[in-house]
């Protein structure tokens, strides 16, 4: 019998995303979090233990958080205040938000230390968020309360569903698991791109702003590729013998 059996696959498969997110070194050390809306308010949702590193996170270790039960934060391994600050304030403020992914991955955050944090469409990949971004440029120390409160003031608009947190870090989020994972994974490559782009110290090709919004809707539109990038993860991780949906 597994414990925390509730929300059985959505801790799966979150479990595989934090997995693939260490393989990629995408993670950093011990800090970064995420979390998935299981009830329609945002104000329960699943997280991960404080300070576990994401390799060796199972989906029974997942907590479940209750944003209307103080005692929620008193548990083994409760979330640390600046996780909750974060997430907390993006679940209740954004309903559209359903799972919010938080790195400091090393390429967008590159892009979050520049004084111009915008991402050009200079290949697919940037296209795909094209106009699909807002930039924090307020960064005002570790995300506790107040900060997260104002991150998430930041995410009005639902068809921007990446925040370059200035200084900082990256925020994806999505309806799914799947979807945010993806979402971070090619985030992640446009900005390597760029970045590298720039290091060249050459011109950069941009593409049009109607090619490349044409493309960033083709893509939003392509079929289920979130879902099979998910899936394909899992089956590495079932295939390697892995025990992260223990």
């Amino acid at each position: 019998m597994k414990p925390n059996m509730d929300h059985w696959q959505e801790r799966v498969d979150l479990a595989a995303a934090f997995r693939w997110t260490a393989r990629l070194d995408m993670h950093e050390s011990v800090a970064n979090h995420f979390s998935l809306a299981v009830n329609d308010s945002g104000s329960q949702f699943l997280m991960n233990p404080n300070q576990v590193h994401f390799s060796r996170i199972k989906a029974s270790d997942l907590l479940l958080i209750d944003a209307d039960d103080p005692e929620t934060y008193e548990g083994p391994n409760a979330p640390d205040p600046t996780a909750w600050g974060l997430h907390g304030g993006v679940h209740a403020a954004c309903g559209h938000a359903r799972c919010v992914m938080h790195v400091h991955s090393i390429f967008a955050t590159v892009l979050a230390c520049l004084q111009d944090s915008r991402l050009p469409p200079i290949d697919q990949n940037c296209c795909t968020f094209f106009n699909r971004v807002v930039i924090d440029e307020e960064y005002g120390g570790l995300a506790f309360e107040d900060e997260g409160a104002r991150c998430a003031a930041l995410l009005t608009d639902p068809k921007q569903k990446v925040m370059v947190m200035g200084s900082h870090g990256v925020m994806v989020i999505g309806d799914t698991v799947a979807e945010t994972f993806n979402r971070l994974y090619y985030f992640e490559r446009a900005a390597e791109t760029y970045i590298r782009a720039l290091q060249t110290g050459l011109p950069l090709r941009r593409i049009s702003d109607e090619i490349a919004e044409k493309t960033a809707r083709e893509l939003e539109a392509y079929p289920e590729q979130d879902a099979r990038h998910l899936a394909e993860l899992k089956a590495i991780l079932d295939d390697e013998g892995s025990n992260y949906s223990l």
